[in-house]
């Protein structure tokens, strides 16, 4: 079962590479909203900080490292002033920002090392071969390499969702194979009329139990699941142009009324005033 390609092909992430080689001294990284990072430390060794971050200590990284800031946090690499650690790094852009799903479901920041996710070393090589050499056409594709690692990374992830931290939300609920099949089923067609029963079906369990499995994976119900997963989709939808009696149509529901108030209801705002605020 894939459970990935129907959410990204919905909120699609962009990589943009901005940097490889060592960083020496105190690197900053700014909270920019929307904007997330990937590093990925060959070798070396170094400190982290996030400066005003509640909760979030320093660490120290001692091994090669993937560092995943889904959303907007800053942070900072503490290394020598000469001879610091060696990285590939990468800027990343969600569609729908902090409102995307998996953004959404992560915590602030994911630390793996390299050695943990199984087959990542090949795509790595690629892109370190890319990243390293001034070719044609480089640049673009260790993007691309970048976005390959992320894949690899968040399959990793819905394996294994607590070795990173991860106890409740969309992640705990795809890594229930159970869960996984309706969660699937939703996002592949936000637009049918989604009852518990049929859900359940789905994931071939009673009404009760899946409603009682699903809150406790994921936090919320069933039903307000599906509301927001159409209404994230609805956001992103208005931001590339689209209508809403046609964003309602097209989601399921009955009229553009009733997306408009189901919208303010969990947006604070109009979908024509929340575009202009967000566009």
């Amino acid at each position: 079962m894939d459970r990935l390609s129907a959410l990204l092909d919905r909120f699609r992430v962009r990589a943009s590479l901005f940097h490889t080689g060592a960083l020496c001294g105190v690197q900053t990284f700014d909270a920019i909203p929307g904007r997330g990072f990937l590093h990925v430390l060959r070798q070396g060794e170094m400190e982290v900080r996030h400066p005003g971050a509640a909760g979030s200590a320093s660490m120290v990284l001692t091994e090669p490292t993937l560092l995943f800031y889904p959303r907007a946090l800053r942070h900072e690499f503490i290394n020598p002033p000469v001879g610091g650690s060696d990285f590939t790094c990468a800027a990343l852009d969600f569609d729908g920002g902090e409102r995307n799903p998996i953004v959404q479901s992560l915590p602030p920041v994911v630390r793996v090392p390299l050695a943990a996710v199984d087959g990542l070393r090949p795509a790595l090589d690629l892109l370190f071969a890319e990243a390293d050499q001034v070719r044609c056409g480089s640049r673009l594709l260790a993007d691309r390499l970048f976005e390959v690692v992320l894949i690899q990374l968040l399959r990793w992830i819905l394996d294994q969702p607590s070795a990173v931290g991860v106890t409740s939300g969309l992640v705990m609920g795809l890594s229930d194979p159970r869960l996984a099949r309706a969660l699937v089923a939703l996002h592949q067609s936000p637009y049918e009329e989604w009852n518990l029963e049929q859900m359940a079906a789905i994931a071939g369990m009673s009404r009760s139990a899946f409603a009682a499995a699903f809150k406790a994976a994921t936090g919320t119900t069933p039903a307000a699941y599906l509301t927001d997963w159409r209404l994230s989709l609805a956001a992103s939808m208005l931001r590339s142009g689209r209508s809403v009696k046609l964003i309602a149509a097209e989601l399921g529901f009955a009229s553009a009324s009733s997306l408009s108030k189901a919208f303010r209801q969990r947006m604070g705002a109009s979908p024509r005033v929340w575009l202009a605020a967000n566009p």
